[in-house]
């Protein structure tokens, strides 16, 4: 019997039960993807459509990690704004990334709607929240990124702020009504199903133990399994074991917290009277919304370079929720949990042909729903000679993350995010 993932809202509200078996015998194939998550998958789903005899191997169950207990968030951008990549990319091909990212929303809207995944449990709008005010910033910014991407940006103002989020905290907003959250984990599942029926072999708990990556013919071993494979993708997160070690060096992993709170649909809309999910616009700010029917609250937050639980997850992120929004000091969590994300230290995504025939496709952390089905589908590309889009994040490649100076530096910069924010929240009073 397969172990169950871990117990979080999506999985408690899995929509089918399918499993895939251990990895097995000789194998061989024209691409495996080392990775089960929506990256890749979105790569082995393409892959498939084209007829490539796909193999994925998932160390645990598809989408277990990160891509399957996220706050569901899908809009445009990266985890870094426009303007670091710009200075790394030059404005051009900074334009092209943030364009290609949009791309990567519609992937996502397209493959719930083609394949009929009513258990994504799509709805529209994402709202960027401020707890102090910009003084014009704000707006302008919208203003810039409508005119020059064609985003559906809309300005909220205080009044309207305060009619939709019931809470002193929040000065203005940009609602994104081109964005939309969803329940990522049935996403991803159906993306397997579909590989799947299209002839590629998914294999669950099927850890890759050893690979030979020097010859034409790559050759990677998973127990008793040993798969021969033209092409091999590696699409793995924050959970990234040392096969290929270069991708181990070039990331962080980054822990994250959600909970989930029990069922108060009038302390709830209480709150919280939008169906849009909430960003807030600190650096690693808070980020929530309303599930099942608008009767729970999903809300996620913090950040730390601890990859162990603390015993008080739910605890830490339900006081983030009653000092926003004190009406709530009577709500209970129901359940909660974390997640690893992998992060490079340019917090932008790697993708990119490590050697002739060996990809890479990771580091989505932090703005994971769009990205990883971009990266998905360029890799795929790339493979099939479709395109070169992939040679987009060749400015950021996998560089060293700085070993336990990197940790250490990720959460030194994180508090003093903490302290530049709570200083600017202060000034707004």
């Amino acid at each position: 019997m397969q172990p169950a993932y871990i117990d979080t809202y999506y999985s408690r509200t899995a929509a089918t039960s399918e499993a895939y078996p251990r990895a097995a015998g000789r194998i061989q194939a024209d691409v495996c993807i080392v990775g089960g998550g929506l990256a890749g998958l979105t790569a082995a789903l393409k892959l498939a459509r084209s007829g490539r005899k796909v193999v994925l191997l998932e160390a645990q169950r598809v989408a277990w990690g990160a891509s399957g207990r996220n706050g569901g968030f899908v809009s445009a951008g990266y985890a870094t704004g426009l303007a670091a990549i710009e200075r790394r990319a030059g404005p051009d091909q900074a334009r092209e990334l943030f364009r290609l990212s949009m791309e990567g929303v519609e992937i996502v809207r397209s493959n719930i709607d083609e394949l009929g995944i009513q258990n994504a449990h799509r709805v529209p709008g994402i709202a960027k929240a401020l707890r102090y005010n910009s003084r014009g910033a704000l707006q302008a910014a919208s203003e810039r990124q409508r005119s020059e991407f064609g985003l559906q940006l809309r300005y909220v103002p205080r009044d309207e702020v305060r009619e939709l989020f019931i809470s002193p905290k929040y000065h203005e907003a940009v609602l994104d009504e081109g964005a939309f959250h969803f329940h990522p984990l049935n996403y991803g599942r159906a993306l397997a199903r579909e590989a799947a029926r299209l002839g590629a072999s998914i294999h669950e708990h099927s850890s890759v133990t050893a690979a030979d990556l020097d010859s034409a013919r790559k050759v990677l071993r998973a127990g008793d399994a040993e798969i021969s494979t033209e092409h091999v993708v590696f699409a793995t997160g924050g959970y990234t074991g040392a096969v290929l070690p270069a991708l181990k060096r070039a990331f962080l992993p980054i822990a994250t917290y959600v909970l989930l709170s029990e069922q108060a649909p009038e302390l709830v809309q209480g709150a919280i009277r939008t169906q849009a999910a909430i960003l807030d616009d600190r650096r690693a700010g808070d980020y929530y919304r309303l599930v099942d029917g608008g009767n729970r609250i999903l809300w996620g937050g913090r950040i730390t370079t601890r990859t162990t639980d603390p015993h008080d997850i739910a605890a830490l992120l339900r006081r983030e929720m009653v000092t926003t929004y004190p009406q709530l000091s009577g709500l209970k969590v129901e359940v909660a949990w974390s997640g690893l994300m992998s992060y490079a230290r340019h917090l932008m995504p790697q993708i990119g042909q490590w050697k002739q025939g060996v990809w890479y496709c990771t580091a989505f952390g932090g703005h994971g729903m769009n990205t990883t089905a971009a990266g998905g589908t360029v890799i795929a590309e790339g493979i099939t000679a479709e395109s070169d889009r992939y040679r987009l994040f060749a400015p950021f490649d996998l560089a060293w993350n700085g070993g336990i100076f990197g940790r250490a530096a990720v959460q030194l910069t994180y508090w003093s995010y903490q302290a530049a924010d709570a200083a600017r929240e202060l000034r707004s009073r």
